[in-house]
């Protein structure tokens, strides 16, 4: 069975409520319908495709994410080889401006040899966002 798309990717967090605010506030995504699962946590949409899943770690009650999904140990940071996740995004001068309106630190690079202009962000777990500008 060959893949047809990447679906979601999902980020395991203490803070919630700051992961979410991130993902609302500086990259536009939009909070919606998630189902009832026996962990805190939070779907952001990109239309009508929850992209990121936040994955609530209460430290006073890990059972229900543990039960769920398995136990991670520690405080849920690490995902082996994982370098970062990347968007394709519009509008290279529109979302510098923006970044810095927020105060949000960002990265800019342009890839040799290639009409592609990146930013980097880094969420409030340290998970880096790669966002693309195809010229």
């Amino acid at each position: 069975m060959p893949l047809t798309r990447l679906d979601h990717f999902s980020v395991r967090t203490a803070d919630v409520e700051g992961t979410k605010a991130f993902y609302e506030k500086v990259l536009g995504l939009r909070n919606g319908d998630r189902p009832q699962f026996p962990f805190p946590g939070a779907w952001l949409y990109h239309g009508d495709r929850a992209v990121v899943h936040i994955i609530g770690i209460d430290p006073n009650d890990p059972s229900g994410l543990q039960e769920y999904l398995g136990d991670r140990g520690g405080n849920g940071q690490g995902t082996g080889s994982f370098d970062h996740i990347a968007f394709v995004a519009s509008d290279f001068e529109g979302m510098r401006k923006h970044f810095t309106e927020l105060g949000v630190p960002f990265r800019h690079r342009s890839v040799p040899g290639m009409a592609l202009e990146q930013l980097f962000v880094t969420d409030p777990n340290g998970v880096t966002v790669e966002i693309n500008f195809p010229s």
